[in-house]
C-alpha cells in the first residue's frame, strides 16, 4: 500500500472505500489468525506479526470512522 497516509487531503468518498477495505482486511487478519490457533502447531511470532498488522488497521479505522462521523455538540 504505497497510498498517502495522510487522511486530511483525502475526500470523503476516497476514505468510505478505504474504510470498507480495512475492514475486509481486519477481518481477513482475525479469520487467519483464528485458524492458525485452533492448528495448535502453529508459530507464533507469526500470529504475533499477524495481531500487530490487525491493530494497525484497526487504528486507521478508528480514525478515519472519526474523521468521517461529524462532531455533535450536545
Amino acid at each position: 500500500m504505497n497510498a498517502p497516509t495522510d487522511i486530511s487531503m483525502k475526500t470523503d468518498d476516497v476514505l468510505k472505500v478505504e474504510l470498507e477495505v480495512f475492514k475486509t482486511q481486519h477481518r481477513d487478519l482475525d479469520e487467519a489468525i483464528s485458524a492458525l490457533q485452533e492448528r495448535g502447531t502453529s508459530d507464533q511470532l507469526t500470529i504475533q506479526r499477524l495481531k500487530k498488522q490487525k491493530l494497525i488497521l484497526k487504528d486507521k479505522i478508528a480514525l478515519i470512522e472519526d474523521r468521517l462521523t461529524p462532531d455533535i455538540i450536545a
